[in-house]
C-alpha cells in the first residue's frame, strides 16, 4: 500500500500555483500551497513533505534563501527534502547557483507540465 506523496508549492502567482496544483492532483499528489519562503519554513516545522517546489522570486523570502534555509534545518530528514526551483528568469542564475543553494532540479516558466510531473515523480520515488 503506497501512501499519497505530499507536495508543497511556494509560488506567489495564483495562476501558476493553481495550474501546478490541478496537474499534480490529477496525478494523485496531495498539494499544499503557500505564497512565500517564510511560510514554507513555518509549515516544515510542523509537517513533512516529499518535495518542495519553490518559485525563485517571491515576497518576504525568495526561493534561493528558502532553499538554503531548508538545507540547514536541524531535522536531517527535512533538510534532505527534494527541492525544485521554479523560475521565469533562468538567465539570472546558472545551474551552479541552483545547486549551491540546495536545489535538486529547476523548472522554467512557462511551466512545461509534462516535465513538472516527470521531475516530481522522479524526485519522490
Amino acid at each position: 500500500m503506497s501512501y499519497t506523496k505530499r507536495v508543497l508549492i511556494a509560488e506567489d502567482s495564483s495562476v501558476i500555483q493553481n495550474l501546478a496544483r490541478k496537474i499534480l492532483e490529477f496525478q494523485h499528489y496531495e498539494i499544499t500551497s503557500v505564497k512565500n519562503g517564510e511560510q514554507v519554513l513555518q509549515l516544515l516545522e510542523k509537517e513533512d513533505f516529499d518535495i518542495v517546489l519553490l518559485d525563485i522570486n517571491m515576497p518576504v523570502m525568495d526561493g534561493m534563501e528558502c532553499a538554503r534555509s531548508i538545507r540547514k534545518l536541524p531535522d536531517e530528514k527535512k533538510a534532505k527534502t527534494p527541492i525544485v526551483a521554479i523560475t521565469g528568469n533562468a538567465k539570472n542564475y546558472s545551474d551552479e547557483d541552483f545547486k549551491e543553494a540546495g536545489f535538486d532540479d529547476a523548472l522554467m516558466k512557462p511551466l512545461n507540465f509534462d516535465r513538472l510531473v516527470e521531475v516530481v515523480a522522479h524526485l519522490t520515488e
